[in-house]
């Protein structure tokens, strides 16, 4: 059996660059990444791309919670997307990857899952 590969970290922003609550877009390894903010030092990251229409945009929905849930609304079709998991809530065939970040020195990182 072989070793799993080394995670790799990209670099995507300062801690800073995201106001608290909401979230904003980047690319990681040429994939279109939601990373969130929630409160002042809980960071999340799912896959950007609202599957139901293919638009870059689910760092622009609105973050809130749905029981015990951190969630985010897709603006377009509002859906739910756990922002832990990356299932959507109202349709488990539409869910998105959930991705790893990492906070380095006030610099968030990203791995994809």
């Amino acid at each position: 059996m072989s070793p799993n590969p080394p995670t790799v970290f990209t670099p995507v922003c300062h801690v800073d660059d995201i106001v608290p609550d909401t979230g904003v877009a980047a690319r990681v390894q040429g994939r279109h990444v939601a990373v969130f903010r929630v409160g002042a030092d809980d960071f999340h990251a799912i896959d950007n791309v609202d599957p139901k229409c293919g638009a870059s945009v689910l760092s622009r929905g609105l973050i809130g919670n749905l029981g015990e849930r951190i969630v985010v609304a897709s603006p377009l079709y509002k859906h739910h997307f756990d922002l832990r998991t990356g299932e959507c809530l109202e349709a488990p065939e539409h869910s998105v990857r959930a991705h790893v970040v990492h906070i380095d020195s006030g610099r968030v990182h990203i791995a994809l899952a």
